[in-house]
């Protein structure tokens, strides 16, 4: 609720019970005409009472935690006030109990309507304020998850040019210019909350490429993709996670697979690789995969499946619902 709908829909409540107040008490419980009803009198003193009780004593009390002390207070104003009304306004000259029997529910229904008016948007501003923080919650464990995946990233690419321009110098200029592509799509685009489908899918062909050289001769690599349209959104660096683990963490002479496959706005990625138990027990690649099942419950809470085999070959499975 915004902070202007929320006052408007505040005003539009008091404004339509003290129509419906008046009226009620008008023509369904008096005996006495407009002209010569003492209730539009006293009218201006409770309005005067209520609003003083909303914006002074409701807060302070529950502010101080002082409820029975609060419950005290508003017995004693609702009697007095009462008292008020039948002996200086109505006249009435009936007693204690007949003055409280008839008149004083006339003082307790404002006074209770709009305490539980006051308790009631106290409690939603309160719900926003925690729906707030949890969200600024999430968005700071989310850059936290994502600072952790980019180093990694950017230290293995640099790696390879490194590598690369020692053995094959005059290749070295288009793995930078590949390495400047991937360092704007981790260090600016990544910040935003997805991006699109064409720019993560082109840093995961850079990133592979990288691979294919860093590896070649040691791993073999196949990469294949099926994508049926560019158009959707993905929050940015979840695949990647999977594939550098299958690098990071797979045998010598291994076989790696990556299969990305879009249809209909669903994403299926597989990847597999042969594993030594000794690296998919170690923390660091526990901790990447712990990482990104943690950001895939943030992001995309019921619309995703993440799953894990280690049989013969480590293979990890995601579908996601991008649309």
């Amino acid at each position: 609720m915004t902070l202007i709908n929320k006052h408007i829909s505040q005003i539009l409540v008091h404004i339509l019970f003290w129509m419906l107040f008046v009226f009620v008490s008008l023509f369904l419980f008096s005996d006495y005409y407009w002209r010569e009803n003492p209730f539009l009198q006293y009218v201006s003193l409770l309005v005067v009472i209520v609003y003083i009780n909303n914006f002074f004593l409701l807060p302070f009390f529950v502010r101080k935690k002082l409820y029975a002390l609060y419950v005290f207070v508003f017995a004693a104003i609702s009697f007095f006030a009462t008292q008020l009304y039948c002996y200086a306004f109505a006249q009435c000259g009936c007693s204690l109990p007949k003055c409280l029997s008839d008149y004083l529910w006339q003082t307790l229904v404002p006074l209770i309507f709009f305490s539980f008016i006051w308790i009631l948007y106290r409690f939603i501003d309160e719900q926003e304020e925690v729906v707030k923080v949890k969200k600024e919650h999430a968005e700071m464990e989310l850059k936290f998850l994502k600072s952790q995946i980019n180093p990694h990233v950017l230290f293995n690419n640099l790696n390879t040019i490194y590598s690369y321009s020692l053995e094959k110098p005059k290749e070295t200029p288009e793995l930078i210019l590949m390495l400047s592509d991937n360092l704007k799509h981790v260090l600016y685009e990544s910040n935003d909350e997805t991006i699109s489908l064409e720019k993560e899918i082109q840093f995961i062909d850079n990133y592979i490429k990288f691979q294919k050289i860093r590896t070649e001769g040691v791993k073999q690599i196949q990469y294949t993709k099926s994508i049926d349209s560019f158009q959707y959104q993905i929050a940015p660096l979840l695949l990647i996670t999977i594939i550098e683990n299958a690098f990071k963490h797979s045998a010598l002479n291994s076989n790696i697979i990556i299969d990305i496959l879009v249809e209909e706005g669903n994403l299926n990625f597989n990847c597999q690789n042969d594993f030594s138990l000794e690296k998919v027990s170690s923390n660091d690649f526990k901790i990447g995969l712990q990482n990104l099942e943690k950001r895939l419950k943030l992001i995309y809470k019921d619309t995703y499946t993440f799953s894990i085999e280690k049989d013969a070959r480590f293979k990890v499975t995601l579908k996601l619902d991008l649309r």
